[in-house]
């Protein structure tokens, strides 16, 4: 493909990407209400333990309506995951081979996965930072919480473990376009290993150690078991080059 259709392309993907975020956003606006509910219910039950007053207060007129629309898009996001991952994914399929490209599935249904299992945990870490944030504050004071920044914080929170979490499955899919070797992704597991602490150390409070360790550990993992699956791909992509060549040769 030459530039201009590759940008074609690419204005294409990202044309159905959005639409599917923005049928996901009605519906996610129709179950903004649960969300909101599950996602502020941490700063309640933490206040009661703590024996404080909480509240989240809205100083706008509009911030609530402004919230109700946020909530929406960020669920969206999540519900149309399938639909803009595979965008993402098909977008790069010319670069692989016709072999190659029936690994692409494969890809997808990992990437899914993976994305609400960040998204999960996430959410799973949540009561943990909150509990910390909250604690810092005096027993006879009140926490009035903003619920603009507390949900910014938060959703923010949940989708970006979410994405951090497919990465891997994304240095596979370079791996098979041949971009990066096996040998190049275990040689940089230092900078990795940092660049997913320091991540994780921005995601969560710097002092929530606790928090910051269950977001990193899966994420190593799982960048480990992408150069396991680039390495193995690679020693038969080796195989194949060498067995042509001995055709070749004969």
């Amino acid at each position: 493909m030459s530039l201009g259709q590759h940008l074609l392309e690419l204005r294409k993907r990202l044309f159905l990407a959005a639409a599917g975020i923005l049928v996901g956003a009605v519906i996610g606006y129709f179950l903004s209400d649960f969300v909101w509910n599950a996602l502020r219910e941490p700063i309640y039950t933490i206040a009661s333990a703590q024996g404080r007053s909480a509240q989240l207060n809205y100083p706008d007129i509009t911030s609530a309506f402004d919230l109700k629309l946020k909530i929406s898009v960020y669920v969206g996001i999540v519900i149309s995951s399938p639909m803009w991952l595979y965008q993402v994914f098909a977008f790069l399929m010319p670069g692989l081979t016709r072999t190659e490209k029936r690994y692409t599935f494969g890809f997808f249904f990992t990437a899914v996965p993976l994305f609400l299992a960040g998204c999960a945990a996430g959410f799973y870490v949540l009561p943990h930072v909150v509990e910390l944030m909250t604690g810092f504050a005096p027993s006879q004071d009140a926490a009035l919480i903003t619920a603009q920044s507390y949900f910014d914080f938060v959703l923010k929170l949940v989708v970006a473990i979410g994405i951090a979490f497919v990465l891997p499955v994304f240095i596979v899919l370079l791996n098979f376009a041949g971009v990066i070797s096996a040998t190049s992704i275990i040689k940089s597991w230092r900078v990795a290993i940092l660049v997913i602490i320091l991540f994780t150390a921005i995601a969560t409070p710097a002092a929530d150690v606790v928090s910051m360790f269950l977001l990193a550990i899966p994420m190593v993992v799982l960048y480990f078991a992408a150069y396991g699956v680039a390495l193995l791909h690679d020693r038969r992509a080796a195989r194949r080059a060498l067995a042509f060549e001995q055709e070749l040769a004969l």
